[in-house]
């Protein structure tokens, strides 16, 4: 037996052969699964709907709250970027403001000047003083030989004369290492200049963005406005690579666009424009890792959604259930009055049709017992007749045959005539003989051994005759449908004193009742005999009869050993209001 079957309400596999335009209303199962589905969509729409806003409405709440934070960090990031790069040039542009151009030009003041700035701020390489012409003068901190070189054709140099400072985009040079230049203009009497030159190492800017907040997945780095690394980055190469997407669009403020990125994997990515240098700061960061609070609060909703859905499924399930039974309850009991009324009124129908066919038959049967007697009398007077004996066994079977109808008769009488609710003082053990002699033919023909033992030392009960006859005929005509022929039946009957109950026992050997079928042998309709035209109320009218009259009713039974039903009776039938007691009726 699986899970469903044990768990499976009464009213599932229940077929009503009702007709017409209600016929649905019995339908319980159709019912259930309407008043189920109805209940559930009106509990779980609101839930599922409000899921989803409270869903968008978080994601683009997490999404906006990490755009506004990759923007502040591109921000402060830039802000660093842009400091550092100014205070260089301003001790350049300190330094060549502050010492007339002797001492610039002096190689040894110079380097002086250039081992100061290197003790106090510590990126500068090296140093270099170049004139109005374009000529290098002085030039320090390499071991190469530039001086006398001309710059004059430089685009470099035609910059910082026109705009008076100049930062150069990351470059190897003959070092062969990455760095930048600063340049900055000093004006002299007479239209002439001298420039203050000198080179940074990068690797102060890889300090300061290794300073930024990122994730693990996190990368920031800088490339120039023609889209080549000017630092190096964890994904896209190394210095002086080449930027594999295309350059952000020019802006004054700081930005944060999203786009795929390698393997086509979102990224947020923002960026800025260094002011006054050819540099562009670029933060990226994987939007799945940016988005992992989310994911943890997304579960935490689907999660809280999904049980609660389950309960709802589970609460509306077991109610509609409760719900859908107890109308199945009702409508079987209300069928079970009907049938009980039913059953009441052929009864009475019976009992009406026994009386009258009793007294139609009594009357001859009078006539015919009268006459006999009349024939036998003569007989006896006449010799000739007196003396045979093969006539007078002949009358005398026919007065015996007219005395066995009379019994019959007057069995239905007594079976017709208590069908008004009358509590009277009943010998038990000539009510069960009574009632079994409508069955005692059918145990002659099919040979099965009854045995009726009711003790002497039992006292008459008070109790409903015609209810009594009723459960005592429902129980013997179950056990001789249980019966196979040549089987035996043993009705018993003792009484127990101290709690003045008597107990029947009604013991057939037939078929037997299934174990599972033993907690619904008395529910209304239930039937092991549907194929041989039971209908199932029997044993249920039966219980209800022995309820009404204050007894307890119980069965015993193992397959192919057996059925024993228990009765317990009260000596004295508690009286309802409206009921008859009649002593001598």
């Amino acid at each position: 037996m699986n899970i469903f079957e044990k768990i499976k309400p009464r009213f599932w596999d229940h077929k009503d052969s009702a007709t017409g335009m209600y016929k649905y209303m019995f339908n319980f199962q159709r019912v259930w699964k309407q008043a189920a589905l109805i209940t559930a969509s009106v509990a779980m729409i609101p839930i599922i709907l409000l899921t989803i806003v409270d869903y968008q409405v978080t994601q683009k709440a997490v999404e906006s709250a990490i755009l506004s934070r990759t923007t502040r960090l591109v921000s402060n990031t830039r802000r660093a970027l842009s400091f550092f790069l100014v205070e260089r040039r301003s001790a350049l542009h300190f330094l060549i403001d502050d010492n007339p151009v002797e001492i610039l030009t002096n190689s040894e003041r110079l380097n002086t000047i250039l081992k100061n700035l290197k003790r106090n701020i510590g990126d500068f390489g090296d140093l270099g003083v170049i004139d109005h012409n374009g000529h290098l003068k002085a030039s320090v901190g390499t071991s190469f030989k530039f001086e006398g070189v001309d710059y004059s054709n430089e685009d470099w140099y035609k910059e910082v004369v026109e705009k008076g400072t100049y930062i150069s985009n990351v470059f190897l040079g003959f070092r062969n290492i990455p760095h930048v230049v600063i340049a900055v203009k000093k004006d002299i009497d007479n239209g002439k200049f001298i420039i203050l030159r000198a080179s940074l190492d990068i690797e102060q800017f890889k300090e300061l963005l290794s300073d930024v907040k990122l994730g693990g997945l996190g990368d920031a780095f800088i490339i120039n406005r023609k889209g080549i690394l000017q630092t190096s980055s964890k994904y896209y190469g190394d210095v002086l690579s080449e930027y594999p997407f295309e350059i952000p669009e020019f802006s004054e403020n700081s930005n944060v666009i999203m786009q795929r990125g390698k393997k086509h994997k979102k990224i947020i990515m923002g960026y800025a424009y260094i002011e006054e240098t050819p540099f562009i700061l670029i933060i990226v960061n994987p939007k799945e890792e940016l988005m992992q609070i989310w994911y943890v609060t997304r579960l935490k909703l689907i999660g809280f959604v999904v049980v609660s859905i389950a309960v709802i499924l589970f609460v509306v399930a077991g109610m509609t259930t409760r719900l859908v039974d107890n109308l199945y309850v009702a409508d079987q009991r209300r069928l079970m009055a009907l049938h009980h009324v039913e059953y009441s009124n052929k009864m009475a129908s019976i009992g009406r049709l026994a009386a009258g066919v009793a007294h139609e038959i009594n009357n001859p049967l009078a006539i015919i017992n009268e006459k006999a007697g009349l024939i036998l009398d003569i007989f006896q007077f006449k010799k000739e007749y007196n003396e045979d004996k093969r006539l007078s066994e002949l009358i005398k079977s026919i007065i015996t045959s007219v005395e066995r109808c009379s019994v019959i008769t007057r069995r239905l009488l007594r079976f017709a005539r208590h069908t008004d609710v009358t509590v009277k003082e009943i010998n038990l053990n000539e009510l069960i003989n009574e009632v079994f002699g409508f069955l005692s033919k059918e145990a002659s023909y099919r040979c099965i051994d009854v045995i009726i033992e009711v003790g002497e030392t039992i006292p008459e009960i008070e109790s409903d005759r015609v209810k009594l006859q009723q459960i005592f005929l429902n129980l013997f005509n179950n056990a001789f449908a249980a019966l196979k022929d040549g089987g035996s039946l043993k009705i018993e009957a003792s009484y127990n004193q101290k709690r003045e109950m008597v107990k029947v026992k009604v013991v057939d050997t037939g078929c037997g009742i299934p174990e599972d079928d033993l907690s619904k042998i008395f529910e209304p309709f239930f039937t092991t005999k549907s194929s041989s035209g039971g209908t199932g109320l029997g044993l249920s009218i039966t219980y209800g009869l022995v309820k009404e009259i204050g007894g307890e009713i119980y069965v015993e039974s193992k397959i192919n050993e057996g059925t024993t039903f228990t009765i317990q009776l009260p000596l004295k039938m508690k009286k309802k209001e409206g009921e008859n007691s009649c002593k001598s009726c």
